[in-house]
């Protein structure tokens, strides 16, 4: 059982080094500006990414930041309202080629926002649509057919969460704000001597 932890843990380190720094921070950047020109960060995804893209979203609010999900498929029956001029928003799709993916990219071209893309394919329908894209090499998913959305929506838990993190960082926020959304819980406990 070990092994196949390890392995995966190779896999993830792969990925990760993979990573354009250069273009990753030009997320972040935008992102940031984004948020301190009042406007707010959007991702959007479906299948197994919508409880990555719910914990990108929690992160942000419990510091304070605006940030929303946006289903890919619910976008199209009214949630695009959702969106707005001067928005930042991030799709998810493994491939580049899911269909509802490429028919919301398409809606959403036609709206003055910064439209991003984090994808594992490096030539797809969506990185031509979309030039601004984060592309990550991920040599298998750590199933039996590798197939599953295992390691590559781990790795869009860890990217997303890491830009949550930088943005914070970037934004010089203090634990005062965290602490202000926590007033309940373990964390809240902790916090009151903070």
């Amino acid at each position: 059982m070990i092994t196949y932890f390890e392995k995966q843990l190779e896999e993830i380190s792969h990925s990760i080094h993979s990573l354009d720094l250069e273009v990753f921070h030009q997320l972040l950047n935008e992102s940031v500006d984004t948020l301190r020109e009042g406007h707010k960060i959007i991702v959007s995804g479906l299948g197994k990414n919508v409880p990555i893209c719910d914990k990108f979203v929690g992160s942000m609010v419990s510091m304070g930041l605006d940030a929303y999900f946006l289903h890919t498929n619910s976008a199209v029956h009214g949630d695009m309202g959702l969106v707005k001029n001067g928005d930042l928003v991030i799709i998810l799709t493994k491939s580049g080629e899911t269909s509802e993916s490429i028919y919301l990219t398409g809606l959403l071209k036609e709206r003055r926002i910064n439209l991003w893309l984090l994808t594992f394919v490096s030539e797809s329908t969506l990185t031509r649509e979309i030039p601004k894209h984060i592309v990550l090499d991920l040599v298998h998913e750590g199933d039996m057919w590798n197939i599953m959305p295992n390691n590559s929506t781990t790795m869009n838990l860890i990217v997303l969460q890491g830009l949550a993190m930088m943005i914070a960082k970037e934004m010089n926020l203090d634990i005062g704000q965290f602490k202000r959304n926590h007033p309940g819980g373990h964390i809240g406990e902790v916090l009151k001597h903070a």
